[in-house]
């Protein structure tokens, strides 16, 4: 089976669980998505809430992928640039494929939608997304057409003593 992908679905509270739910998923399974294990839904919500407000506030879009149950499976934020001179092109904000899908191909889907909705946006010519270093992450995204555009060593401390490179990636759209 594959997912199903809707862009700005209608938000009710089994969306909000849902995307809740996954990311505390993704997160306790060592996923790159802003969060460390073992973390608990609560300590994820605020920053759910962040994305929320800014959907209700028109700078950000959601990408939604449902499973066959019609259970939250995928995500990703679609950014808008607040800078006039940076209008042009979007963030890739939380990018997540519930563990257990993965290995099914759902996050080359997910990336697909993704930039099949950034194409389908006035004016926006690439997508940017920053990832964790030391999972492979870059090569995934770079095997999706992305490229590596730059690099900022240690940037992200995981733990003490581990600290991870920033890592900045771009598909071009033209």
């Amino acid at each position: 089976m594959s997912l199903t992908f809707t862009l700005d679905p209608a938000v009710t509270p089994e969306l909000r669980d849902g995307i809740l739910d996954l990311w505390t998923d993704v997160s306790n399974a060592g996923g790159s998505v802003g969060f460390v294990p073992p973390v608990t839904a609560e300590v994820i919500r605020p920053e759910l809430v962040k994305h929320l407000v800014a959907m209700a506030e028109g700078r950000t879009r959601l990408l939604v992928g449902d499973d066959e149950d019609g259970r939250v499976a995928a995500t990703a934020f679609l950014t808008f640039n607040t800078h006039r001179l940076m209008a042009h092109w979007l963030w890739l904000y939380t990018v997540m494929v519930h563990p257990r899908h993965q290995g099914r191909g759902y996050g080359r889907d997910l990336l697909a939608a993704a930039e099949a909705a950034a194409r389908g946006l006035d004016g926006i010519e690439a997508i940017r997304l920053t990832c964790r270093g030391g999972l492979g992450l870059e090569r995934f995204y770079g095997s999706c057409g992305y490229k590596e555009v730059g690099r900022v060593p240690g940037a992200i401390r995981v733990a003490p003593g581990d600290d991870r490179d920033d890592i900045i990636m771009l598909l071009p759209l033209g």
